[in-house]
């Protein structure tokens, strides 16, 4: 099993400062490498929607400039937002610069006010994100290539550099919704999963088996998933907890903020959207459940549990949402990283 970090980049302006965040961000990225993580994922936002990383392959620039080994991923790599080309062009480069560590994360977005700042309609996120990632693909690959789709339009030209990687960097799509992953298990790309965001355990579950069993129908061969969960380790049982639900507690309070409470008790129980955020602000209560939470020796048996539901390969942990202190999450990555890790990371 092999395990990452991950960070949306959640940020409380009346908290923290931006300069003092980025920093603290990048020297736990750093150290995540010395204490022998295997990756990093970074998230994009916009117009503080809920964070402050609108360009995630520049973080991660300045991520591979300090580090060797560490693999660097987007999750996500918002595509309905921003000519294709350009993305094409900016992780060519990240790919080269990193000497061919990029794992390529991509998805549609979520957050009606990114739509609302770009100015896109919400309604066509799923067809220009499929129209984005195909060229994307293409213009890694082919040499000249030419697009004619809905939303953008390429002549027949010649995007440079190219990746390191071939034929491409590994891309990995951002699945919520079963109908992501049968996206994803069609084409043959790897899958990104955050259960604590997309349903209840065993409905993710039933569309991680929907994605495997669509791999092999369309014959693809294996292909990679990453978990993302929370992580809250701790030597006293109780302090890992409390931390767990006072985190979880502010970021899903921010992140769900896009909808005030007030409207909320106005949707009818049986919406949708209103059954997805209550499902995300139940998390605290049921964060033993959700989470990796508790002494290194809970915290190891949790993943085996999580293993044996999900058939893990790849894990990375939120390491510092929630206005987190930056010293308590570097606390708990070493105390993972000596107690935990060496138990799976053969």
């Amino acid at each position: 099993m092999e395990f990452g970090l991950f960070s949306l980049f959640d940020f409380f302006r009346d908290k923290q400062d931006e300069a003092q965040y980025f920093q603290d961000t990048l020297d736990i990225c750093i150290q995540a490498e010395e204490l022998g993580f295997d990756s990093i994922w970074l998230g994009e936002e916009h117009f503080y929607a809920f964070g402050i990383c609108p360009s995630p392959q520049m973080f991660l620039t300045a991520v591979a400039r300090e580090t060797s080994r560490i693999r660097l991923g987007t999750a996500i790599s918002l595509l309905p937002f921003e000519n294709p080309l350009r993305k094409a062009e900016d992780f060519a480069m990240l790919d080269i610069l990193s000497n061919g560590r990029l794992n390529f994360g991509a998805g549609r977005g979520i957050i009606p006010k990114h739509f609302e700042g770009f100015c896109i309609d919400q309604a066509e996120s799923r067809a220009r994100y499929e129209e984005a990632l195909e060229i994307i693909r293409r213009a890694w690959t082919e040499d000249p290539f030419a697009y004619q789709g809905s939303f953008w339009q390429v002549p027949s030209l010649s995007v440079g550099p190219k990746p390191v990687q071939q034929p491409h960097p590994p891309i990995y799509r951002g699945t919520l919704s079963r109908e992501s992953f049968d996206g994803a298990g069609k084409v043959g790309d790897n899958a990104f999963i955050a259960p604590w965001l997309s349903a209840p355990h065993p409905e993710v579950v039933s569309r991680l088996q929907h994605y495997r069993a669509t791999l092999q129908e369309y014959g693809h061969g294996p292909t990679r998933t990453t978990c993302i969960f929370f992580l809250f380790v701790h030597n006293d049982h109780q302090e890992a907890v409390r931390d767990a639900r006072e985190t979880t507690r502010a970021y899903t309070e921010l992140i769900t903020s896009f909808v005030p409470r007030e409207a909320l008790g106005q949707v009818p129980a049986h919406d949708p959207m209103r059954s997805y955020l209550e499902f995300i602000l139940s998390m605290p209560a049921d964060v033993e459940e959700r989470a990796v939470v508790g002494t290194p020796a809970e915290c190891r048996r949790r993943l085996y549990e999580l293993n044996d539901e999900f058939g893990l390969d790849q894990v990375a942990f939120y390491f510092h949402a929630g206005a987190r202190d930056p010293k308590r999450a570097r606390q708990g990555l070493e105390l993972f990283a000596k107690e935990v890790m060496p138990e799976f990371h053969l």
